[in-house]
């Protein structure tokens, strides 16, 4: 930070990312140049051989060019190392050695297709020592090239000349505001489209349905926004995590044990509501991963879970199979069975047809909870992902709600999908039909606790007594009129430190400001930083004290949640399930959890941990829950806040 500035355009790098590969490359020509030297030593110099002279001058003028790029890999790397990430003034330099060590590639170009030729047309009659090495000497020379080349591409900054240009218009003070505003709405136009043709590109196995290419528009200008006024680069931000990381862990193991609680539960709320949600959300799980199919008894069961849906997957189906659409080999509907425990027929609907914003989800009866249990499968698909990242706000119309009632447009549209299939095709009534003293009850995990959510909404006027139980579901979900309607009906459950349940808009902001002052008030240069991160992350330890801007700040506006490591949590809804681990060492820890009540303010910043991702797999929701219910005792922490249940297991 800043990012790199050479060739006339800035680059997806700072001067100070060119440590880590510098050293890397420099160990390499190192062992190179020492190769290269012992086999000159050893034959003297004398090579009688057909093309003897030859390789002489080619060994000479290769260990000189070797010297040469490790000398100017040395001061790359040295110069790299100096500074802070805010402070570049001790790296100026560094453009000049990247020229210097660019024009030198054009004679190593030329050495290696000198070598290859060398051994193509004069090495006959050689000793294969040499001929060998040679061929070792050429062939490191075209893979360096080669990633050298992927990596130019990996770093280029499409942006690059136009955040150039701008930064120039901006220092020019005598530039009209009008003009000003012109160039940014240019920059910011130009940036949409770029991200919205990298999408496309990673989406180009997807067709370009109309559907489709709102998606690619909205997230296009989704990503732009997001990172258009800021200038840093991809190390920059994994540098500001780790600090960040380590000063909420510092903050936390200073913090009074006392104060590791949430917010009191209602008065509504008692130990018995505790247990009875957290068996009921344990019971729930099972339908929630059994909507991945068998991808997902696959990973759980890495041993035995495709032995077992081998034999059903490749037997030909009975007729009863045909409920199932999309599922060609019966693989998915056989790993639900398997998950479930339920009978065939206990199945009404399933579909597994999925494009953006129309999402798989099953209708099933539950005997055991007297339930019509509607079943929403979570992110599994490119297709999901964008469906996920379709955030802009939608109106969502409910009757006897007032204020702005809108929520994620992507989920609005999955859901609305969902409904319109279940009422307008008839599926509830034939649940219903067949179980009329059943409650309905609607689920899934993450996109599908999100759409389960907005579902529940949706259906709440037709069936008052629903419930819906929604996990780890994503965070910037519902409006506020709305969240405090649903908290009669919906219970989220959220585990640890789960990244997507925090992830909102604002949320991301605030995560990017904190950030920015992190790296901006530390005074340690950044691969000390990495090198310091990555040991944590791995090892654990006691957290760094490397200064940073949240040192003259009150601990009280650190918008730090007060629980412990891991926790699942409610969202939108009166009941929330938090459950929360035990402080861990490392991430090779073993990981206890116990349920607590929670509030939405728990979520209102990103916790940065080495399981802010796998707290989020469902497979992982679904064991700490087992745990809960089967193996370990309830503590119990009452904590009401805002009329709001929320159950964390600690």
């Amino acid at each position: 930070m800043p990012g790199l500035v050479a060739f006339g355009r800035r680059w997806g790098i700072a001067s100070d990312d060119l440590v880590f590969p510098g050293a890397f490359e420099l160990f390499i020509r190192v062992i190179w140049w020492i190769g290269m030297l012992v086999l000159y030593v050893k034959n003297k110099g004398q090579f009688v051989c057909t093309g003897g002279g030859l390789l002489h001058s080619y060994l000479i003028v290769l260990l000189v060019l070797l010297s040469v790029i490790i000398l100017a890999l040395s001061a790359i790397v040295y110069i790299s190392m100096q500074g802070t990430i805010t402070n570049p003034g001790p790296r100026r330099s560094i453009p000049a050695l990247i020229y210097v060590r660019t024009f030198l590639y054009v004679p190593e170009l030329f050495w290696a297709v000198l070598g290859a030729v060398w051994v193509s047309d004069n090495s006959p009659g050689c000793d294969k020592s040499v001929v060998n090495a040679v061929i070792g000497a050429v062939v490191v020379s075209w893979i360096i090239l080669f990633f050298t080349v992927v990596a130019v591409l990996i770093v280029f900054d499409p942006l690059g000349s136009k955040r150039q240009g701008n930064v120039d218009s901006h220092g020019d003070h005598d530039l009209e505001s009008s003009e000003s505003a012109q160039l940014m709405y240019t920059a910011r136009s130009v940036a949409a489209r770029v991200w919205e043709s990298r999408i496309k590109l990673l989406c180009c196995c997807i067709m370009q349905e109309e559907d489709n290419r709102a998606a690619f528009s909205s997230i296009g200008q989704l990503f732009s926004g997001f990172f258009s006024d800021t200038d840093l680069v991809a190390s920059d931000i994994a540098a500001g995590l780790s600090l960040l990381h380590q000063k909420q862990d510092k903050v936390e193991k200073t913090r009074d044990p006392e104060e590791v609680v949430v917010s009191p539960s209602p008065v509504s709320r008692t130990r018995e509501d505790l247990d009875v949600e957290l068996e009921n959300a344990a019971h729930y799980m099972q339908f929630a991963v059994a909507a991945y199919g068998w991808p997902m008894f696959v990973f759980s069961n890495p041993l035995t879970g495709a032995c077992k849906l081998s034999v059903d997957c490749c037997r030909s189906r009975s007729p009863e199979y045909d409920i199932v659409g999309g599922d060609h080999l019966g693989c998915h509907f056989t790993s639900m069975l398997y998950t479930t425990g339920l009978q065939y027929r206990d199945f009404i609907y399933i579909s597994f047809h999925n494009k953006i914003y129309e999402i798989p989800f099953f209708v099933a009866l539950d005997h055991k909870k007297e339930a019509v249990l509607v079943v929403v499968r979570g992110t599994l698909s490119l297709r999901d992902a964008l469906t996920d990242l379709s955030a802009d706000c939608e109106n969502v119309l409910i009757e006897g709600v007032s204020g702005p009632c809108y929520a994620h447009k992507g989920i609005v549209q999955a859901a609305n999908y969902i409904y319109r299939k279940l009422i307008n095709d008839g599926i509830l009534n034939q649940a219903f039909t067949i179980a009329p003293e059943y409650q309905l009850v609607i689920t899934g995990h993450s996109l599908g606790a999100g759409t389960a959510a907005v579902l529940s909404i949706l259906l709440r006027s037709a069936f008052p007594v629903l419930k819906c139980y929604a996990f780890s579901p994503p965070g910037g979900l519902l409006s506020k009129p709305l969240a405090d309607y649903s908290k009669e009906f919906i219970v989220s459950v959220v585990v640890g430190k789960d990244l997507v349940p925090r992830l909102s808009i604002p949320n991301m902001e605030d995560l990017k400001r904190r950030i920015l002052r992190m790296v901006a008030n530390c005074n340690k240069p950044k691969y000390q930083i990495l090198l310091r991160g990555c040991w944590y992350e791995v090892f654990g330890g006691n957290p760094d004290d490397f200064p940073t801007e949240l040192e003259s700040r009150n601990q009280d506006d650190l918008s730090l949640p007060l629980l412990a490591e891991q926790s699942f949590l409610v969202h939108s809804s009166p009941s929330y399930h938090s459950l929360v681990s035990e402080d861990s060492p490392s991430c090779f820890s073993e990981v206890k959890y116990h349920a607590v009540w929670s509030s939405e303010a728990s979520f209102c910043s990103i916790l940065i941990s080495p399981k802010m991702i796998t707290d989020h797999m469902p497979d992982l929701v679904l064991k700490a829950l087992n745990s809960l219910t089967q193996d370990s005792p309830f503590i119990f922490c009452p904590t009401p806040r805002n009329n709001a249940s929320n159950l964390n297991v600690i």
